[in-house]
């Protein structure tokens, strides 16, 4: 291990990490990828909800005996044990934590990485806004509890803000206010904001990257309050490397169009040829992301750099010619 390595793994050692979304695609590469070149962080919280009949214990049981997990399972046969499942979802006022949960994560988080979103591009507006924007709120509210918090990391998208012809590192103001919309979804009947939902996200291709762009807007509102950054991922791909070649476990994206034309069922595309196609391993991702919290926690590299310059972080590689 380098220098340099060793140096992000010495600054999670003995630190907890309070995680949103950590059974999705990139939360559970997150996960193993923290377990296993971490080895001395403390413990992981994972917020899961029940699901399909199992409890949030069951759930990581099943996701520990996945083929993702083979080589920590292997290093490291105890750390499913640094696994800590708190029962909740964004969805819910508190987020649906019991007190002591909570009293957990305010005594003993370090680390927040919120990855729990919706993804589907054509989600209703309301659904959009209620995962999306909703759920940051309350993950904010939660986290600015925590006594000893040393980075909270955002995960958003490279393609919050379709509107700009230049996208730069930056949070751009917004027209809505998010507080503003996360009350008309809540106010407005589901077939009235369905006929105002073209009006209202425009000019945002959907209501993905609009309840995104909102959620941004909550997260740097935060700057002067919490070590708080943005990741933008452009679209995700299988792992490069880690934690086996060619990981996936979701049809999100182009693997959905992959499988469908590996199936027979897609045969062809409309596709613009001088277009190109935004992507990034999602082992590329979560390591970018964990590097970031422990530069946003490191208190000489903070100082060194303006808050509003570290705010936010785009990831992407441009991979393949559509």
């Amino acid at each position: 291990m380098t220098g340099g390595k060793a140096s992000i793994a010495d600054w999670y050692k003995d630190k907890s990490v309070f995680i949103t979304g950590g059974s999705g695609f990139m939360g559970k590469v997150m996960v193993e990828k923290l377990l296993y070149s971490c080895s001395g962080i403390k413990y992981l919280y994972l917020l899961l909800r029940n699901k399909r009949g199992k409890t949030p214990q069951q759930r990581i049981q099943d996701m520990w005996k996945l083929p993702m997990f083979e080589r920590l399972r292997k290093s490291q046969p105890d750390a499913i044990k640094k696994i800590i499942p708190l029962a909740g979802d964004v969805n819910t006022d508190g987020l649906g934590l019991k007190a002591n949960d909570v009293d957990l994560l305010i005594n003993n988080a370090n680390i927040v990485f919120h990855m729990a979103a919706t993804l589907k591009l054509e989600a209703k507006l309301n659904d959009a806004i209620e995962q999306n924007t909703t759920g940051t709120a309350r993950v904010i509210d939660v986290c600015k509890k925590i006594k000893n918090l040393k980075a909270f990391i955002h995960f958003s998208t490279a393609f919050c803000s379709a509107d700009l012809d230049v996208f730069e590192e930056k949070v751009y103001s917004n027209k809505d206010n998010p507080r503003d919309v996360i009350n008309i979804s809540k106010w407005l009947t589901p077939d009235t904001l369905d006929i105002a939902t073209p009006s209202i996200i425009a000019p945002h291709p959907n209501t993905y990257t609009y309840s995104k762009r909102l959620a941004e807007t909550l997260v740097a509102d935060e700057l002067d309050n919490m070590p708080v950054c943005i990741v933008r991922p452009s679209i995700v791909i299988p792992s490069m490397e880690e934690p086996v070649p060619g990981w996936v476990d979701s049809l999100n994206g182009p693997i959905g169009l992959l499988v469908g034309a590996g199936k027979g069922v897609i045969r062809s595309m409309h596709v613009n040829g001088e277009n190109r196609g935004q992507f990034i391993p999602v082992d590329f991702a979560i390591n970018a992301s964990i590097i970031i919290a422990q530069l946003i926690g490191t208190a000489e590299h903070k100082s060194s750099i303006p808050p509003a310059e570290r705010l936010a972080v785009t990831l992407r590689l441009y991979l393949f010619r559509a």
